[in-house]
């Protein structure tokens, strides 16, 4: 957490330098702006994030023609945190946004239009859409295994979201082979207490657990656990997820006071960082 605090304080210092020296609509305010909107979405501070993009992306609708990439990242980001409140339809309405612009502006194989493919994917899955998920989860995949090198993490990225799908659809085994995939990049290309690492460690927890394997499920949400604890400030929603899963194996083991212990952990986190709407509040309320 200090690190993102830290960044905070030098973003905020940046923006009073910004705000006194340039004019209302100059693209470094904007630039600024978006910082510290990234900032609080990675801390899980989704109101505040989404004013700071909002207040980015109104300065570049401004000063940039209507197809510029940076506009189709101001899209993103803003589709991003509402896909973290919950809000998938909205998120959908601003990846698609960002989407248009992509296809447009960038050639075939650009990275960022596998960004792009990726974020749709995700809501589809979000939304238990699995095909449409898949669809949008193989494009980002192909311009990725074509445009970067074999041990980028972006890579891993990938692997991890169809293997999330190939779970979602009860497909254990297939979810695990990409899981593994996406955990083999990550031990060669990411320092040890790395959120990606967390994520892969989390996801093999998952199948585990689906498969009745629980101490092995166990095993992998506490290595995600640590890393979490670690990269993350104490409210952010991730580690309820974290706290979450863990209850939920216990509650499979029919260990229901260890149950209830991170079940209670996870919801004092989630009602306080996320919308009461959360559909992730919900299965904190009906867990418990």
């Amino acid at each position: 957490m200090g690190d993102y605090s830290k960044a905070l304080e030098f973003y905020e210092k940046a923006l009073k330098i910004c705000e006194k020296a340039l004019p209302p609509n100059h693209p470094l305010l904007a630039t600024s702006y978006n910082n510290i909107g990234l900032v609080y979405n990675n801390i899980g501070d989704y109101s505040k994030a989404l004013e700071f993009y909002e207040k980015a992306h109104k300065i570049k609708e401004k000063v940039l023609p209507p197809n510029h990439p940076d506009l189709a990242t101001s899209y993103n980001n803003i589709g991003l945190v509402y896909d973290n409140m919950g809000d998938y339809s909205k998120a959908l309405e601003f990846y698609e946004k960002a989407l248009k612009i992509d296809e447009k502006a960038l050639r075939p194989n650009h990275p960022l239009l596998a960004t792009s493919y990726n974020n749709i994917g995700a809501v589809y899955d979000n939304m238990g859409d699995y095909s449409k998920a898949f669809e949008f989860y193989e494009k980002a995949l192909t311009i990725r295994e074509k445009a970067l090198p074999p041990n980028h993490p972006s890579l891993a990225v990938s692997y991890n979201n169809i293997g999330l799908v190939y779970n979602d659809m009860g497909d254990y085994s297939k979810a695990l082979e990409f899981f593994e995939k996406a955990l083999k990049i990550e031990e060669k290309a990411l320092p040890p207490n790395h959120p990606l690492l967390a994520t892969s460690y989390n996801n093999i927890g998952l199948v585990y657990n689906n498969m009745g394997d629980y101490s092995k499920a166990l095993e992998f949400y506490e290595k995600d656990l640590e890393i979490t604890k670690k990269a993350l400030p104490p409210n952010h929603p991730d580690l309820a997820t974290s706290y979450n899963n863990i209850g939920g194996v216990y509650d499979n083991m029919s260990d229901y006071s260890k149950a209830l212990e991170f079940y209670e952990k996870s919801l004092k986190i989630r009602e306080k960082a996320l919308p009461s709407n959360h559909p992730s509040l919900a299965t904190s309320y009906n867990n418990i």
